[in-house]
C-alpha cells in the first residue's frame, strides 16, 4: 500500500478503505467549496474523481481556493497537476449540459455549483447519489455549518429558492445538503475560508460515510 495512505486505512479498515478507492465521485464546481472537497477526497485514497469546472483563477479567489495562487490558470489544468489521478472536464455547466450528462457511472455527485437553475436540474436527475453545498458566502461562524435532507434545511435563501423550485415542479424527492442557518455579514458576496472550507470538508465525511456503507 502507498504510504501515504497508511493512516486512512488504519481509520478505516481495509475492506472499506478499498471501497474508497473503488469509488467513483463527480465534483461539479472546484472554487470555494468544491476543491475543498477534491483534497480531502483525494487525501482520503479516493483517486477517481472527475471535476467539473470552466472557470480561470483570478486574485479574489485566493482568499478560500486551493490552487489559486495559480492567477489566470484555468482551474482544471491547475488541479490537474496538484491531483494527477484525477479526470477534467473544463465546461461550463448550463442546463443543456446537465440535460446530456451521463451521470450514471458515478457512485457519488457532489454539487458545488453556483447555478440555481442547473443545481436544480441536477437535483431532478441525480437527487439518489446527491450531496449538494448551498449558499456559504456572506458567513464567518463554521460552528453552524450542518447536514441535512433539503426539505429541513433552514436558514439559507439559497436552499430555500431550492425548495421553492422543485415544489413547483412537484418534485418531492430526498437529497442531502450541506448548508449554514448563519443570517448574512454582508450584503455582497464576501467570503471566508472558515465556512467554504468546511463546508467541503462536511461534503468529504458525508461522502466517504456513504461509500463506505453502500458502495
Amino acid at each position: 500500500m502507498d504510504l501515504r495512505f497508511q493512516r486512512c486505512a488504519m481509520l478505516f479498515g481495509e475492506e472499506d478503505f478499498q471501497k474508497l478507492q473503488r469509488a467513483k465521485v463527480l465534483i461539479l464546481g472546484v472554487g470555494g467549496v468544491g476543491s475543498y472537497v477534491l483534497d480531502c477526497l483525494w487525501r482520503s485514497g479516493v483517486s477517481d474523481i472527475t471535476i467539473v469546472d470552466y472557470d480561470r483563477y483570478d486574485e479574489t479567489n485566493q482568499n478560500r481556493q486551493i490552487g489559486s495562487e495559480a492567477i489566470g490558470a484555468l482551474k482544471t489544468d491547475r488541479l490537474k497537476a496538484l491531483y494527477p489521478t484525477i479526470t477534467t472536464i473544463n465546461q461550463k455547466m448550463d442546463m443543456a449540459w446537465v440535460e446530456g450528462f451521463d451521470f450514471d457511472p458515478y457512485d457519488i455527485i457532489v454539487d458545488a455549483a453556483d447555478t440555481t437553475k442547473v443545481k436544480i436540474e441536477i437535483a431532478k436527475k441525480c437527487y439518489k447519489k446527491l450531496i449538494m453545498s448551498t449558499g456559504s458566502a456572506k458567513r464567518f461562524d463554521a460552528s453552524q455549518v450542518a447536514v441535512a435532507s433539503i426539505w429541513k434545511s433552514h436558514g439559507d435563501a439559497l436552499a430555500r429558492k431550492i425548495r421553492n423550485e422543485l415544489k413547483r415542479a412537484k418534485f418531492d424527492r430526498n437529497f442531502t445538503v450541506v448548508f449554514s442557518p448563519e443570517m448574512d455579514r454582508c450584503q455582497e458576496k464576501g467570503s471566508c475560508v472558515a465556512v467554504t472550507g468546511t463546508f467541503g470538508l462536511m461534503i468529504c465525511s458525508e461522502t466517504i460515510k456513504r461509500i463506505i456503507q453502500k458502495v
